[in-house]
């Protein structure tokens, strides 16, 4: 069974901490994350330290407002500080868990930012370990993909962390009967519509073929020591072969073509996910395609996953693709966001402005009617895809080419910066 002293030691794998750590744990109200904060408030309580339970109610299911209401009281009962995150606004009729998901880690990221927490725990376990790994192997992922789930994963303002990933949910329960401390069943958890509950309903066949949850998780473990060395030596590539700007775009030697296939996939493939924002990394499918594309002699330029490649200048220049940004979002003065996954933003001065891409049109304009901006060392495929502000005459500024529609007016944002959803690869290489 798990306890104080096994759960200190896996923490001391995915440390530093501060002297007096402070770390926030999503707890859903299952036996995992309510195993996972009681855990964790001993353990920090052991260093003068203090957890924070933070719960998200998705507004999916009916009651299950009530149950993190009863989480709440809990949290009280063993004198731990717990949030409630709502998540508002209308939901999608297709694809809701993995919006859910996304919206989930959003949420609760930006609660960790805003209470000055760096690090956020996640209760994922070994059972949850062996079927995302089969999951995954069902898809015919690759070694990124069957290396399942790390026990560190930066994220933009947190490093998300899973110490429970060696511990099967029959001791995290165990270590709450001990306790006298009961728990809420989900309900999606028997629902057959979802591919995980259909897998784990398999699990003790499975387990018959020696295919159990400790010896598939002992496999992704391995693997993700391999997915760590590619990481290490995609990283030593990028740093070799790519020059990375602060305003969203980079540049790529071709001699880099000429590195083997597994790290140079790995290193464009997070190159691509980085500088579009996106959440997750292309296909190895599509690399390979890719790969094989810049490859040929013919190849002048085409788009994967959100961005353009092409060549310039004997490099590869890869950009934000325009047509795949987010659309226009309205500025509230003083408000913080994130446009497109990539740029953090903070609220102009002015009213009646939104932030969105430049376009292809109003780039070809600008250029045009102030050519002195072409000296500001921006590509042109790259303007497309700059976040411009716009009122309602149009285009005011481009804060990227110092471009203001009058140099009277008042400086348009107070902060923009170039802040992927993704580090370009994970700890080894961050572009901010």
């Amino acid at each position: 069974m798990i306890d104080d002293a096994k759960f200190a030691a896996f923490m001391s794998k995915l440390g530093p901490f501060e002297p007096q750590p402070e770390i926030a744990v999503a707890v859903s109200g299952g036996s995992d994350s309510l195993a996972l904060a009681l855990l964790a408030h001993q353990w920090a309580k052991e260093r003068n330290g203090s957890i924070l339970a933070l719960s998200v109610d998705h507004g999916l299911r009916t009651g299950s407002t009530s149950e993190l209401a009863e989480v709440k009281r809990w949290m009280k009962c063993h004198g731990i500080a717990h949030r409630i995150l709502t998540w508002k606004g209308e939901k999608p009729k297709t694809g809701q868990m993995a919006a859910a998901r996304l919206a989930r880690y959003a949420l609760l990221e930006n609660a960790c930012k805003k209470a000055g927490i760096l690090h956020l725990m996640t209760a994922h376990q070994r059972e949850d370990q062996a079927e995302t790994l089969l999951l995954r192997l069902a898809r015919g992922s690759g070694a990124e993909g069957l290396a399942a789930m790390s026990p560190v994963l930066p994220m933009r303002h947190v490093r998300l962390l899973r110490p429970l990933l060696g511990v099967d949910r029959a001791s995290l329960r165990n270590y709450l009967k001990a306790r006298s401390q009961d728990w809420i069943e989900d309900p999606s958890n028997d629902n057959l519509a979802f591919e995980r509950v259909r897998l784990r309903q398999l699990a003790p066949l499975l387990a018959e073929l020696g295919l159990s949850a400790a010896s598939l998780a002992a496999s992704a473990g391995k693997l993700h020591r391999l997915r760590r060395h590619l990481e290490g030596e995609a990283a030593l590539l990028l740093a070799r072969h790519a020059r990375l700007d602060a305003l969203g775009f980079a540049w790529l030697a071709r001699q880099s073509l000429t590195e083997p296939d597994e790290i140079l996939r790995r290193a464009l493939a997070c190159l691509l996910a980085s500088l579009s924002g996106a959440a997750f990394l292309p296909g190895e499918d599509q690399m390979d395609a890719l790969l094989e594309r810049l490859r040929g002699e013919s190849w002048k330029g085409c788009t994967l996953a959100g961005c353009r490649l092409a060549p310039r200048q004997g490099q590869i220049l890869i950009v934000r693709e325009a047509a795949a940004c987010q659309e226009q979002v309205k500025l509230v003065p003083g408000q913080e966001g994130v446009w497109d996954g990539r740029y953090r933003f903070l609220g102009p001065r002015k009213r009646g402005l939104r932030l969105g891409a430049l376009g292809a049109r109003e780039a070809e304009k600008l250029a045009q009617d102030h050519p002195t901006l072409k000296s500001k060392g921006v590509p042109a495929l790259a303007w497309a895809s700059l976040p411009a502000l716009s009122d309602a005459r149009g285009v005011f500024a481009v804060p990227a080419l110092g471009y203001k529609r009058n140099s009277r007016c008042p400086d348009s944002l107070t902060e923009l910066i170039f802040l992927p959803r993704r580090a370009v690869l994970g700890s080894a290489l961050l572009l901010s």
